[in-house]
Formats: structure tokens, sequence, C-alpha cells
């Protein structure tokens, strides 16, 4: 196979070269093409679980699990479940108000209430990439994306490299103009998870209830991408209780739906562009299983399959059109480099912007402050006024 171009492999981990400048003084640019990054899978650290938090029905931060769900599918007895993904729709359903650009705010919160447990110390947190898993699986699918551009803003603070997305104006458009049916689509996935989740172990879930998408349970992650240490938090749909390993995050389930499909030809596309999506979403995760609902045109749920996330691939691996796992983690690699060497400075109110469209290369511009700036005054005054003195630097640092 080939290795992309500016790869130099170790034992285990796999570190992108600088990507070669155009011309000296222009902006550097990242190219996406797939052909680039179809060398070895890299060294990916298994994700370990750091920590958890929660967000009510109003939005608000707890530092504990008290939004975890957990998994209790219906019985298989031989018959489809039936679910009425439209039951509730619109009178008890209250959806989170999307306009409210969260950044990383509530990761940050957890970090600051943590960051003296860390294992590896405050050393290993200013080697590391803090961001959502949302923003790197938009990286991970980015080289065989044709449709959604994106724009990541990064900003390094006390040596951490900080990632936090921001919406292109196409998705703000999008979201602006979102049909009725889309709308009612987003409710039909929050309402699977209704009929699959129980608020405790062992009971039954309760379809009856009010379906608010402001609740959500996030697990907060430490893992390594090549030489990049990342810390990271991601929504986890539910806990199976019945899990083989009672570990996070081996234990928990991701749930989709997904329409029925009824040919070979839908069932590649599904393959190709949704099951590229799941894998990436739940690989980084460590989340073992994705359980999906197919749903006839009524809106009901006719039958439920497993996807491991480890054997995904494998629909895929002799479909030319295909995706790859090694190119997905390889062109993420290469953007973590890419974003280490161009955000140099230490600066809280300086942002470099990453854009991105497909059938292009990834772009950067340089802003300062406002609206650009997404670190909270509150995070960086804690943590400035954290720093310890200075002292003499031991052989280890």
């Amino acid at each position: 196979m080939m290795e992309p171009r500016g790869t130099k492999r170790g034992p285990e981990k796999l570190e992108v070269a600088e990507p070669p400048n155009r011309l000296p003084g222009l902006a550097p640019l990242l190219p996406t093409d797939p052909a680039l990054y179809s060398g070895p899978f890299p060294f990916y650290r298994r994700p370990s679980e750091l920590g958890c938090f929660s967000l009510d029905e109003q939005r608000q931060y707890h530092g504990d699990a008290r939004a975890l769900r957990y998994y209790s599918p219906p019985p298989t007895n031989g018959q489809g479940p039936n679910f009425d993904l439209g039951d509730g729709y619109p009178d008890r359903y209250q959806p989170r108000d999307e306009a409210i650009q969260e950044r990383l705010d509530h990761l940050l919160r957890w970090l600051l209430e943590h960051r003296g447990q860390l294992e590896g110390g405050p050393g290993w947190l200013a080697g590391a990439i803090v961001t959502w898993r949302g923003h790197l699986t938009k990286l991970l699918t980015t080289p065989y994306e044709r449709q959604e551009g994106w724009q990541l803003a990064a900003t390094r603070f006390q040596g951490t490299l900080y990632l936090s997305e921001v919406e292109t104006p196409a998705a703000r458009a999008q979201r602006l103009s979102r049909p009725p049916f889309l709308r009612e689509f987003m409710y039909m996935g929050y309402k699977f998870e209704q009929y699959m989740c129980a608020d405790k172990p062992g009971s039954s879930p309760d379809p009856s209830g009010e379906v608010n998408t402001n609740v959500a349970f996030c697990s907060v992650l430490r893992s390594r991408l090549g030489n990049h240490p990342l810390l990271f938090s991601g929504e986890v749909d539910c806990i199976d209780p019945k899990a083989p390993s009672p570990q996070p995050p081996t234990c928990y389930v991701e749930l989709k739906t997904s329409k029925e499909m009824h040919s070979a030809g839908q069932w590649r596309s599904f393959y190709r562009h949704k099951l590229l999506k799941w894998w990436a979403q739940s690989f980084l995760l460590g989340v073992p299983n994705v359980v999906a609902g197919f749903r006839n045109p009524e809106g009901f749920v006719c039958s439920l399959k497993t996807f491991p996330t480890m054997r995904m691939f494998e629909y895929v691996r002799n479909d030319h059109d295909g995706w790859n796992p090694s190119v997905c983690m390889n062109f993420c690699a290469a953007f973590l480099s890419f974003a280490q060497n161009t955000v140099v400075q230490d600066d809280p109110r300086l942002v470099h912007l990453f854009s991105w469209e497909p059938g292009g290369p990834v772009t950067v511009s340089e802003h300062r402050d406002a609206p650009h700036a997404f670190l909270p005054m509150w995070y960086v005054e804690a943590m400035t006024q954290d720093l310890p003195s200075p002292k003499t630097p031991s052989p280890k640092d």
C-alpha cells in the first residue's frame, strides 16, 4: 500500500510531517484527496473514559451521570417492534435551541473541575488537543464527503490546542430554512431512543413522556492518534446493563434510525454514506455496537439490526467506491499535525479558522477576539490563576 507523502512511521505511531507550503508567504493548504492518505492504519490508543457530565431539561450542566439511560430493547418474539416514531410530534417535543452556540463550554467546565486529577498531570494537558467527538467525526469523513463543508476554529492556550466548530453560512441557512418533514425526521431519531431506553437498569422504556433534546449524557475520554494526545467528549445514547464488559466505553450503545431498504442499490448507498458516519462516530469513542431501527414510509420501526463498529468496514471492503478506515484516520492525523504546526502562538484571543469545502483543500485564516475567539473568560482566568510558580524543570519535563 502506498504511504501518504510526508509520512514517517515509528514502531506504533504515524507522524505526518508538515504539509508543504505552496509558495513561501502563501497560507498553507492541506489536500483532502483520499489517494494521499491510503497508507497503513495509524496508531489509535483505545479510548479510556476519564469522567462524564449531564445536561438537564434546561440544558444546565451537572458533573454526574444523571442523564444516563439504560438500553432496554423490546423482546425478540419474531415480530417487528412496530414503534410509532411520529407519536407525540409536535406536542410532546421540546427541541434544543440550536441558535445558541455552546462551543466547548460544557467540556471546559468539566476540565476545570477535573484538571487536578488528570493522569500525566498538567504536563499531559499542555501537549493535548481538546475538542468534541463530533468535530473529529467530521475530520474522519472529510476525504469522502461530497456535500457539506465545515469550519473549525483553533486556539492554543497554555500549550493545549483547542478545536471548536464554527457553523458555516451554508449550514446556518439550512438550519433556518429546515422544512417541516426534516424537523419531524430529527424528532423521530430521538423518539426511537425513548422506545429503546429506560431510566433505571431493569425497568421498561416509557414512550409516553416528552422528548426533550436539551437532555444529554456525555462521556469524557482520553486517547491518542499518532503522536497527538486527545481529550474529547461525546454524547452517549445509553449503557447496556447486560454488556459483556461493564467498563465504559465498551458498555455503551449508539442508537440510530434509517429508512427501510428494498434494493441492493439502496443498501450499497447506505453502506457507503451512512455507515461511514456511524463508524467514525462510534469508533472514535470506542462504542462497540450501533443498533439501528429501520422505519417504513409511515414512520414505524419495522426491524432492528445491530452493526458491530469493528465490522462495519466489511460491508464496503470490496466496493471500489467504498470508504477505508485507514484513509479516514490518516487524514485526521494529518489535519491535527497541520493544525499543530499552524497554530504556533499561545494566545486565547487568537484564532486560526480552518475552512473546507468539498472538492478543495483545507485553508486557514487568522482572526482576533470576537466573534471568533471561543475560550470563555471564566475559563481563561481560572486556568491562568492556576499557573504553578516557575520551577527548575525536571528531566522528565
